[in-house]
């Protein structure tokens, strides 16, 4: 009879131990999961910020000049774009830039896409001074 509660006992501690280590690496492998998903997902203001940068190294504080409009956009997406590649992330990218003169007139834009909504994104960026406005808009496709 103790022989057998020895085994008994001896089967429960090896089965708490089996639990222990498989629940550990499960745990281990779910977190390196959402490590690899934080690390390829679209963010927003990630983006944004290269944007705003892009701008401000481009322009800076520069009144609109008619003759360094196409200069100043193809500065501005091809920042955009060493930036954003500089990333690692597995996205194509496509970065469109919008610049106008401030005289009054309006403009409207629009987009539609059809992609995966949990991997691909899109960020549009507005930025102004006192001449012009800026509008660029990135679309990261995930690969």
């Amino acid at each position: 009879c103790l022989l057998l509660l020895f085994v008994s006992f001896f089967v429960f501690v090896l089965f708490v131990f089996v639990c222990l280590f498989v629940s550990k690496r499960l745990l281990a492998a779910t977190m390196a999961d959402y490590e690899v998903e934080e690390d390829t997902s679209f963010n927003v203001e990630e983006v944004s910020t290269i944007i705003r940068e892009a701008i401000e190294a481009s322009i800076g504080q520069s009144s609109y000049q008619h003759s360094k409009v196409n200069q100043w956009t193809s500065n501005i997406v091809e920042q955009s774009l060493k930036r954003l590649t500089s990333l690692g992330k597995p996205f194509k990218y496509i970065v469109n830039c919008v610049m106008l003169q401030k005289n009054g007139a309006g403009l409207h834009t629009a987009s539609s896409c059809f992609w995966d909504n949990s991997t691909d994104g899109s960020c549009t960026v507005r930025w102004d001074n006192k001449t012009m406005y800026v509008i660029v808009s990135v679309f990261g496709l995930a690969i």
